[in-house]
């Protein structure tokens, strides 16, 4: 009879006290995956953007974000939820903007990780086939790699940590050799911080794109269940995530241009655009042909941390949809180590399903369905991140809040730096996706769909299921660490 009671509980429980600070910094800048950002991201910055001021720009995008994560930090205070910005959005916009933002974010993580099937499958058929002759279909690849991240998180957070820390470590590693050699051979152009030079190009663009570098970091939420002490853990690990991505992919990018030559380095980086291989060419000149072969499968490692990041954060917005009951509450169930079980399952199967419709397609992975997915999984994290911000904003001014700086102008002001970098990506979503295809440059009114849905269904609760309603709120609140440790809902 006891086992029956207490079995809810035990299956539907996340792992509690799983993971460090270093634990979930190695999760979120495995997703924002550096080595990626520098060879993909900060190559059409500075193509498309401001050349050679672009390592500015992400400084500046560093600089918004950490004025965001103070305000980020003291809500962390007042919630500790797997929901993450969702959650962030139920306390201050209220439950029916909570669904909203719920809706985006499932939408996005869950398209993010079709999409790196493409990138994941396509660069390891092209990779491989190069380096040992053995040529598998892109969709076969990317298939394996799904599975192994689907293995791998089943065996928990705190396992997927550690292999995301390893992976992590060996790309960040390979990057700083890099710049290294390009200090000693070449040194740093300090005219890349000049405003002729961070003025140059389109600015707006090159923001745009380097805010893009920095997708992932969000994810700290999302894992406050699994941390120990995650009043402090959580916060210390937003801080550490931006301030760590901003160090990384701005210095390199700095490295970049002033290997090029910071006067000429949009132009080179145009023509390079076509190959993508910016990077690796000047890999080859600083680093040599043998380190640019290990840069180049390191690149592999990275878009696998990546995936697997990606995986455990779309997994923890199904559960927490699931638990909260807005979506079937068999996604809450998780396995006896505290991973979610059924919520990984569908993950999983729904990003195979999709990459696989484009596969029988014969659609071009790169051409059609990694534009497609990262673009829209791109906008919507973007959305996410300044409805977040809003909501930071909002709760603390209706509670009357003392703390003018934390609480009302360093977030105030990073909503204001989100909302423009929103703006831009939905005007310039043809940069943001890498593709002016109508089907694709369409793509961001399915924002307007989850915004029309999340308030259907809030409405929709509201009158038909008002304790599920209810709940939405309350449900946040059962599994704040204030609170006494409370039995998760087993029923509707």
């Amino acid at each position: 009879m006891s086992t029956v009671a207490q079995s809810p509980v035990e299956s539907t429980a996340l792992r509690r006290n799983a993971l460090g600070v270093a634990g979930i910094v190695f999760l979120v800048l495995a997703a924002v995956a550096p080595l990626t950002g520098i060879v993909v991201v900060a190559s059409l910055a500075i193509a498309l953007g401001n050349g050679g001021g672009t390592p500015m720009s992400f400084f500046l995008v560093a600089a918004i974000l950490l004025l965001f994560a103070v305000g980020y930090a003291q809500m962390s205070k007042q919630l500790v939820s797997a929901g993450g910005f969702y959650a962030f959005v139920v306390k201050g916009l209220g439950r029916t903007g909570g669904l909203v933002a719920g809706f985006i974010a499932t939408l996005g993580y869950n398209f993010f990780v079709v999409g790196t099937i493409g990138t994941s499958g396509f660069f390891m058929q092209v990779i491989i086939a190069d380096l040992t002759g053995f040529d598998l279909h892109w969709y076969l690849w990317g298939l394996a790699s799904i599975v192994v991240c689907f293995v791998l998180a089943r065996a928990g957070v705190d396992f997927s940590s550690k292999v995301l820390g390893v992976a992590l470590v060996l790309e960040v590693l390979i990057l700083v050799v890099f710049d290294i050699s390009v200090l000693v051979q070449t040194g740093y152009d300090v005219s890349a911080f000049s405003p002729e030079s961070v003025l140059s190009g389109s600015l707006p663009i090159g923001l745009l794109l380097a805010a893009t570098g920095f997708l992932g970091f969000e994810a700290t939420a999302l894992f406050g269940e699994e941390a120990r002490d995650p009043l402090r853990t959580v916060p210390r690990a937003t801080y550490t995530a931006i301030a760590s991505i901003g160090v990384i992919l701005g210095v390199t990018t700095w490295a970049v241009v002033s290997a090029t030559g910071v006067a000429q380095a949009q132009q080179t980086a145009l023509d390079h655009l076509e190959s993508g291989d910016l990077v690796f060419a000047l890999a080859q000149a600083y680093l040599g042909g043998p380190l640019t072969t290990v840069m180049i499968v390191l690149l592999l490692v990275s878009l696998f941390a990546a995936m697997l990041a990606f995986h455990n954060s779309a997994t923890r917005y199904l559960y927490s949809l699931g638990r909260a009951r807005v979506l079937p509450q068999s996604l809450a169930r998780t396995r006896p180590g505290g991973a979610p079980q059924v919520a990984g399952l569908v993950q999983a199967g729904f990003a195979a399903v999709v990459a696989a419709l484009f596969a029988v397609a014969g659609a071009d992975p790169i051409g059609t369905l990694v534009p497609a997915m990262l673009g829209f999984g791109t906008l919507s994290v973007l959305v996410l991140q300044g409805l977040a911000a809003l909501s930071i904003v909002v709760h603390f001014r209706r509670s009357r809040d003392p703390r003018a700086w934390s609480t009302l102008v360093a977030p105030g002001i990073g909503f204001l730096g989100l909302l423009t970098i929103v703006v831009m990506a939905v005007a310039n979503f043809d940069i943001v996706a890498g593709s002016d295809a109508l089907v694709i440059r369409l793509m961001p009114l399915l924002l307007v769909l989850a915004l029309v849905g999340g308030i259907g269904y809030g409405a929709y609760l509201r009158k038909n299921r008002p304790e599920t309603y209810r709940d939405l709120a309350d449900d946040l609140e059962r599994f704040n660490v204030h609170a006494a440790p409370a039995v998760p809902p087993t029923g509707t």
